[in-house]
Parts: C-alpha cells; sequence; structure tokens
C-alpha cells in the first residue's frame, strides 16, 4: 500500500509546486503601490502658454532620484531644468525652460513607492494645441524583465525561508521538544536560515536595478548597493542581516545544548550518589523558556523588517497596521512552517523516535490558533487595502486576496481532516509494529545484527521472509584474515537493512499513514499560497487603485468642462510661394466638442494685419477611426475673416485639421495641426 501511495503524493507535491512556480511566472510585472492622482498640466490638457513647471501628485511619499521625472518636448529632446522636488505633501515638481513653444510634450516619471515599489509611467500634455511627437518612453518598467523576476523570487524565497526557519523552531519548542535532536528537522530548519540569508543578500545587491535602470549589468555596480544602503528598504535588509546572526546563534543552542538530553546517573566522588533530577528539569524548564523568549524576540524582529518597509508601514493607521502585520506573519510562520516541520517528523523521522499524538494535538491546538489570529489580523488588513466591497472584484489586489482566501480556506479543511486523523492515532504502537520491535530486540546482539538459526528464522519464532535483506547478514570469521572490502560490504547491507526496518516501523500505523498524506496535501496547498502571498504584497493596493482611478476621472471631466467652456484655437503659419503668400491661418473651433460646433477662421499677414484671399476651407479627419476628411467651406464675413455654423463633430478623438489657403489663380498651400476634440 505504501508503495502504491508514494508515488501519488510525490506527484500531488509536484503539481502544486508547478502551479506556484506557473503562478508567479504569470503575474506579470508588478503593479506600482503608489499612483499618480493629479498633475498640473493634467493629462491630455491643452494650455495656451507654456507652464514654468509640471507637477505630479501621488497617493503616498515617493523616493526621487535626479531623472525621477523627465520632460521630452515633440523631438524629444529634455526641457526640465532641474532636479525635481518635493514641493508640499505628496506633490512633486520639476521646473521647465522658459518660452517653449506649441506642441506635444511628453512627462516622465520614475520613483520607488513608499512601501518600496517602483513607480513608472508616462502622459502628454500640450501647448498651444496638440501636435506630432517623436519622444518615446520605454513601456517595460524598471521591474519587469529578469531583474524584476529575480526580485520577485527573491522575495519568495525570502518568506519561504522565515516560515520554515522560525516555524520549524516553534514546533520544535512548543510541541515536539524531543525533535530538537532529530537530524532531518534540523536540516529543516537550517534550511530556512539558510534561504532566507541568501535571498536577503540577493534582494541588497539586486535592489539598486529593481528600482533604477533594470538592467542585468547593474546588479554588480557598487555606487548603487551604496545608494540602496541608504533608504528605507536597504536599511530594513541590513536589519533582517542582522537578526539572522542572532538567529543562527539561537539555532546553535536550539539544537546543541538543548538537544543533548541531561544525565540520569552520574557518580559522585567515591560516595556513588546520583544526581538531583529536579535541578536537571529546572535547568531545562530555564532553556526552555529562555530560548522561547529570545526566538519570539528574533522571529517578531524579522517580520517587523518587512513590516516597516511594505505596505504596513504606509497608509491609513500605520501605527497600528505594523504590530498586525508582525502578528500576521508570525501566525503565517507558526502555522505553515510548523506543518512543514510536521511532514519532515512524520517521513523521515527515525523509527525509535517517531514523532507522539500528543505532539501532533499540541500542533493541532497551535496551528488553530494561528488559524484565529490570521483571520482577525487579515481581516483588519483586507478593510484597510480595499476599503469597499467593490473593490474585492474590480481591482487586481481584490481578485488575488480572493484567490488567497479560497485557498486558507481549502487548507483549514484539509487541517479539519488532519485533525480527525489526529484523534485517531494513539500513542501505544500497533500489534504490527510491537511484533516487529519484539523480533527486533530479541534478534539483535550487541554489535546490533540479527541473530537467527540456520533455517533464517529468528529465535522469536517470526519467519524472517519479508525481504531479501531481511535474511541474517553471517558475521566474517574471527579465524580468518580480516577482509576490508568484505567488511564494508556487510555494513552497507547492514544499513540497508536498518533504513528498510525503520521504514516499515514507520509505516506500521495506518492512522500515522493517514495523517502523513493528509499533511502532505497541507503543505502542498501551503506551498501555493505563499506564491499567491508574494504576488499580492507586489500588487497595488485594492484602495490605492480606486482612488487614482477616480483621480484619473476626476481629471479626465475636469478637461472635458474646460473644452466644453471655451473655444479650441489653432495657429498655422502657411506660406504659398507668391506674392503676399505669407501669413498665419488661426482657426477657432467653439465649443470643441461631439456635435454641433461654431467654426471661425482669420487671415493675417505676418505683421498681424488681416488681409483677404481668393479661398480658404477646412478638412477634418480622425486617423484612428478612418473617418473623413470632413469638408468646411466657411463664409466670408469680414476682412480676413471667415465663419461656418453647424460643423458637425461624430466622436471625440485627436483630429487632424487642414486649413487649404489659395493666395491667388495658382498659388496653394495646406497646413495641418491635431488637435483634441471631445
Amino acid at each position: 500500500m505504501t508503495q502504491t501511495i508514494a508515488p501519488r503524493v510525490r506527484t500531488l507535491v509536484l503539481l502544486l509546486l508547478a502551479a506556484a512556480c506557473a503562478l508567479l511566472a504569470g503575474a506579470g510585472p508588478a503593479s506600482a503601490h503608489a499612483a499618480v492622482t493629479g498633475s498640473d498640466p493634467g493629462q491630455g490638457a491643452v494650455v495656451q502658454e507654456a507652464p514654468a513647471r509640471i507637477s505630479l501628485t501621488f497617493s503616498e511619499q515617493v523616493a526621487l532620484s535626479d531623472d525621477s521625472l523627465r520632460v521630452l518636448d515633440p523631438d524629444g529632446k529634455r526641457v526640465d531644468t532641474a532636479e525635481p522636488s518635493n514641493v508640499s505633501g505628496t506633490t512633486y515638481a520639476v521646473p521647465l525652460k522658459p518660452g517653449l513653444p506649441d506642441g506635444t510634450y511628453t512627462v516622465a516619471y520614475q520613483v520607488v513607492s513608499a512601501d518600496s515599489h517602483p513607480v513608472a509611467g508616462a502622459y502628454t500634455f500640450s501647448i498651444g494645441a496638440p501636435s506630432k511627437t517623436s519622444a518615446t518612453v520605454s513601456q517595460q518598467a524598471t521591474d519587469d524583465g529578469i531583474v524584476g523576476w529575480l526580485y520577485g523570487f527573491g522575495r519568495y524565497v525570502s518568506y519561504a525561508g522565515f516560515i520554515v526557519m522560525a516555524g520549524g523552531a516553534a514546533f520544535v519548542l512548543a510541541c515536539w521538544r524531543r525533535g530538537s535532536g532529530v537530524r532531518p528537522v534540523q536540516r529543516f530548519v537550517v534550511s530556512g536560515w539558510l534561504a532566507l540569508t541568501a535571498a536577503t543578500l540577493a534582494l541588497l545587491l539586486l535592489r539598486g536595478s529593481y528600482t533604477g535602470s533594470g538592467q542585468v549589468a547593474d546588479i554588480v555596480d557598487l555606487s548603487l548597493l551604496g545608494q540602496v544602503l541608504e533608504t528605507k528598504t536597504g536599511a530594513a535588509l541590513v536589519s533582517r542581516l542582522l537578526l539572522l546572526a542572532a538567529a543562527a546563534l539561537f539555532i546553535s543552542v536550539l539544537f546543541g545544548a538543548y538537544a543533548r538530553p541531561s544525565p540520569t546517573t552520574l557518580n559522585d566522588g567515591a560516595a556513588g550518589r546520583q544526581p538531583d533530577s529536579s535541578e536537571d528539569a529546572q535547568e531545562k524548564r530555564d532553556l526552555t523558556f529562555g530560548l522561547a523568549v529570545g526566538g519570539v524576540v528574533v522571529a517578531a524582529g524579522l517580520a517587523a523588517s518587512w513590516a516597516m518597509s511594505e505596505h504596513a508601514s504606509v497608509g491609513l493607521q500605520a501605527s497600528l497596521s505594523m504590530p498586525v502585520d508582525v502578528i500576521h506573519l508570525l501566525a503565517v510562520a507558526a502555522w505553515l512552517g510548523g506543518l512543514g516541520a510536521l511532514l519532515v517528523a512524520l517521513y523521515r523521522a527515525p523509527a525509535d523516535a517517531p514523532v507522539d499524538a500528543s505532539a501532533v494535538r499540541r500542533f493541532s491546538r497551535v496551528a488553530f490558533g494561528s488559524v484565529l489570529a490570521l483571520i482577525a489580523t487579515g481581516t483588519y488588513q483586507s478593510w484597510r487595502q480595499l476599503g469597499s466591497w467593490s473593490a474585492f472584484t474590480d481591482t487586481r489586489y481584490g481578485q488575488l486576496l480572493l484567490a488567497k482566501i479560497a485557498l486558507v480556506v481549502v487548507l483549514a479543511g484539509v487541517a479539519w481532516i488532519s485533525r480527525r486523523w489526529t484523534g485517531r492515532l494513539v500513542e501505544a504502537v500497533p500489534a504490527s509494529a510491537e511484533r516487529e520491535m519484539a523480533r527486533v530486540g530479541a534478534g539483535a546482539d550487541a554489535s546490533g545484527d540479527t541473530v537467527g538459526d540456520a533455517s533464517g528464522n529468528d529465535p522469536t519464532g517470526t519467519n524472517n521472509d519479508h525481504d531479501a535483506d531481511e535474511q541474517p547478514v553471517p558475521e566474517p570469521d574471527d579465524t580468518e584474515p580480516a577482509d576490508a572490502e568484505r567488511a564494508a560490504q556487510l555494513a552497507r547491507q547492514r544499513a540497508a537493512r536498518d533504513t528498510a526496518r525503520q521504514k516499515r516501523l514507520r509505516d506500521a500505523d495506518p492512522n500515522r499513514f493517514g495523517l502523513r498524506r493528509s499533511v502532505l496535501a497541507e503543505a502542498g496547498i501551503a506551498v501555493v499560497l505563499l506564491a499567491v502571498t508574494t504576488v499580492l504584497t507586489q500588487t497595488e493596493p485594492g484602495r490605492t487603485e480606486q482612488e487614482a482611478k477616480a483621480a484619473a476621472s476626476s481629471s479626465a471631466s475636469a478637461s472635458a468642462d474646460a473644452g466644453a467652456s471655451g473655444a479650441l484655437t489653432l495657429n498655422m503659419p502657411f506660406d504659398t510661394g507668391g506674392e503676399d503668400g505669407k501669413g498665419v491661418v488661426t482657426v477657432d473651433v467653439d465649443p470643441a466638442r461631439v456635435g454641433d460646433n461654431e467654426m471661425h477662421v482669420y487671415v493675417e499677414r505676418p505683421n498681424g494685419r488681416a488681409f483677404d484671399i481668393p479661398e480658404v476651407k477646412v478638412d477634418f479627419t480622425l486617423k484612428a477611426k478612418d473617418i473623413g476628411p470632413l469638408p468646411v467651406v466657411p463664409d466670408h464675413i469680414a476682412t480676413g475673416h471667415w465663419s461656418a455654423n453647424g460643423v458637425q463633430i461624430p466622436m471625440a478623438g485627436d483630429w487632424q485639421v487642414d486649413v487649404t489657403v489659395r493666395t491667388s489663380d495658382i498659388d496653394e498651400v495646406t497646413v495641418s495641426k491635431n488637435a483634441q476634440i471631445g
């Protein structure tokens, strides 16, 4: 039965790991945690006079560098004149060159939000009238690409390492103290420490490129590392490394002095007196208390290194949110990390020191308390990050949170099954295991070898026909010279026999075997849950996303209202090449929106004096929708003035306005400009 089930559970773990990797790979670039909630000039705005500066307002404070705000003219050249600065609250500005000509300008920004995530984007505004622009801004965010993927993977490993280390140590101290001397459990906890340490060092090296250029070559730039150390995130990572040094000391004591059993019999000189066992027990209790206090302090400090530099440190009620986040992380570690340690104990603990039912019951109580803590802290953090029920379905953060909640519910259901198996698990070894232990005990000599008769039966009367490796291993003849190769072969046979015997002992109890399978399923779901949580911490909170959408909508409405209240004016110089062929044609469209509009055309000489020409006509074309040209022939009203009523604009968009000017029978030219109408 064990041989049949084992491939299935291994397949289950592989499938769940593959699902976690697919989730991380398909998560796409991490959304920014700070969002632009306002700008001056606004996105897509057309201003008549060149502004002295541009300003951006974010949903939270951000960190700036020399090139955080760039303004590019239609030719792609920078027109900002100084480093960006914080003008008030969460508003940042950069000055512009004076007297900028008409055209469309591009504003590109790249900052780091207060919760440590890079924010990048771009928008355009126009002076006088929109125009074509050759300015290009990379559409790949700095947190995208190979550096972004490596940074996200490092975050996943760091979370996993913390959970394994802290949760595994808590399982040993609170649930199964004998586990401090079990080598597989020791390796499990130490692997968590190694993973967290390696991931923290990697994040320090990746951080500069992650928030800057996004280039792989910049990972080894020590100047960027120096800049990272001056940031809040860099300080948090360094603090984490210092706390990991303390954690290493804690682990060495836990698996060193704490794991050594107290002596039960010691000679006290010639009197042969035995030691006071109560003193040994008190010493053990004192050491347990000291490790528990020290472990909680170190684990809380490590959890705080995340809480003080990410989501919890900004936004609403930050002073309350950070300790709540620490409790949340500790509860996750106690539950999932303890679950991993229990799984290792159930599968890898030696037969002579199996994890007992009382330890499983204690962990069940710890896990139940952790779940209650997760529900309380998770509910608070969900309200804080979402702010409304609609954010659950309308934002990416809310959708990921729903997926996380669903996984927690499934995990709790499997944990309930594990509790049922725990209730069936008894302290006594099942009858089959008792027979095996009796056979082993009766058939083992001082060297640990089975003593059997010539027929291959052991002294207990149990036929030794399970496996080939259960046959008695002959001892070399003492009268013959020692054969090193033969002795090594016999040692390997004994090791293989002992391994098979231990495996049979572990699998003898069907209740224990059922518990192993349910705990394995829990661990597999926990892997996927951790992947979802990692992606969730890199996603813009739903409250911030909705605030940004509302601000963008308000800005668009304000722009539309501004457009509805005033005319759009386009000034276009022309030169037909003939006599008196130079001048300026001005087109006014009022109110420059979808539907009926009034149009006025003015023709002036370069010195500003109005003059008449034989003909002027206007065409409107919306190339994006393949509409037009829509011709308009205005009526002559006065010298240099033409007008047309009822000019229909069928839809909003970036319209191309073509004006054909004829100054004689043969001299004619068409000039064009783009304009946002509607």
